[in-house]
């Protein structure tokens, strides 16, 4: 899920659940900080962001060890992961996603790009459930359909971006079968062809988003609300991107906030 859901979604919580969700949106942002090489903010050289995931790994590892932590961003997460008993795990596998980013920039399959959201997109999906104290394995594998869904269609909004980044997510296979180069990636208005990619893989996005949605049906309260409105916004920028024929270089795609609210209370509604 995108991580500005975050604070949207925390809006509408009680203080309970917000601060928690504010300290894992402060870990996750943290932490993309890092390792984006074209954030505002950049630490630099690979290796000088690789010096300083290194030190979250290592302060997280503290942390769970009984130490106290040393890094702002930890010592204001020690409180959620203690009273909400997170697990290191998903923790410490956004800090691999980010070091992963250092040296891979390319994904061959569809496949390939899926491993790539099991460390970057679903843990956040896991801690979540942790925070709402609703984490068990049939819930984890319906938001990990849900999260790697969110962060395929972001791929697809963000495909200049990511390019001017040095990262390609779009499959190389996906390109090639629709007749895309990388220098479409980069040309000023979106080609008929990377046009058709980008909607072949919203497509497939939608799907696992479809596939992942039931998990709305086993969640009750402010829980289903949270997780209702990040499928509602996956939703409503699929509709985005559709609206807009997959134009992603040379318009903006982002949801209305009219289609999001209808989106958001039909999940609600029917948890599908």
């Amino acid at each position: 899920m995108r991580r500005e859901n975050f604070p949207v979604a925390s809006r509408l919580l009680p203080r309970r659940y917000r601060r928690h969700l504010i300290a894992v949106y402060g870990f996750a942002r943290r932490v993309d900080d890092i390792g984006d090489a074209g954030s505002e903010g950049d630490p630099g050289e690979p290796r000088e962001r690789l010096r300083l995931l290194d030190a979250v790994d290592a302060d997280l590892t503290r942390l769970y060890d009984g130490g106290e932590p040393r890094l702002p961003v930890i010592r204001a997460l020690a409180p959620t992961i203690e009273a909400c008993a997170i697990p290191a795990e998903p923790f410490h596998r956004l800090v691999e996603a980010n070091r992963r980013e250092q040296t891979v920039t390319r994904y061959e399959t569809f496949e390939d790009l899926l491993a790539s959201c099991a460390l970057s997109a679903n843990p956040v999906g896991h801690i979540v459930l942790h925070v709402f104290g609703l984490a068990v394995p049939e819930r984890i594998g319906l938001s990990d359909r849900i999260c790697s869904a969110l962060q395929v269609i972001e791929h697809c909004q963000d495909v200049g971006e990511d390019f001017a980044r040095g990262h390609v997510y779009v499959p190389g296979e996906d390109l090639r079968r629709f007749g895309c180069v990388e220098a479409d990636l980069v040309a000023p208005s979106t080609s008929p062809c990377l046009r058709r990619v980008v909607a072949f893989e919203t497509r497939r996005a939608a799907a696992l988003l479809d596939e992942g949605t039931p998990l709305v049906r086993t969640l009750g309260g402010f829980a289903r609300l949270a997780v209702a409105g990040y499928v509602a916004g996956g939703r409503a920028t699929v509709a985005a991107l559709e609206r807009g024929r997959h134009d992603v270089l040379g318009t903006a795609i982002r949801p209305r906030r009219g289609r999001l609210l209808i989106e958001w209370l039909r999940v609600l509604a029917r948890g599908r």
